[in-house]
């Protein structure tokens, strides 16, 4: 199926610009054109558009993913190197999610401290029963 940008732009949440964008700095290799210039984008360029999200999700940088989509045009020979893109990929993710998960649960042991202290009007007593409750680890 083909699709106007717009239509991308509406399918991905993109904007137009940063679609134009992905195309210039060679992100789409694939993208078709037609005579008037206007492009021309696949359900393949659909699944591209998600990749570099993905990808940009986990830091890697537009070069990092311009280097990616120009091994998948060079097609079997450069399995090998995109197995270890791709395990850098899923590493940098790990990493973020422990930080979130770290992020998370300091979180939650801080709202459970502002929650008696709101109940009880002082965080002075608050200290005590969140320690009397959660225990020192968590203070």
């Amino acid at each position: 199926m083909n699709y106007t940008i717009k239509q991308v732009s509406e399918m991905t949440g993109l904007s137009i610009p940063t679609i134009r964008y992905y195309d210039k700095e060679g992100l789409l290799p694939d993208l078709q054109r037609k005579e008037s210039g206007y492009r021309i984008f696949s359900d393949r360029d659909l699944e591209a558009i998600d990749l570099i999200g993905c990808f940009k999700e986990s830091g890697l940088t537009i070069r990092e993913i311009r280097h990616f989509m120009s091994l998948v045009r060079q097609r079997d020979v450069t399995l090998d190197e995109r197995l270890a893109i791709y395990q850098t990929h899923i590493a940098r993710l790990e990493e973020k999610l422990a930080a979130v998960q770290n992020a998370l649960e300091h979180s939650r042991r801080t709202l459970a401290f502002y929650e008696i202290a709101a109940k009880t009007g002082s965080e002075e007593t608050a200290k005590d029963l969140y320690l009397a409750r959660y225990g020192e680890e968590n203070g």
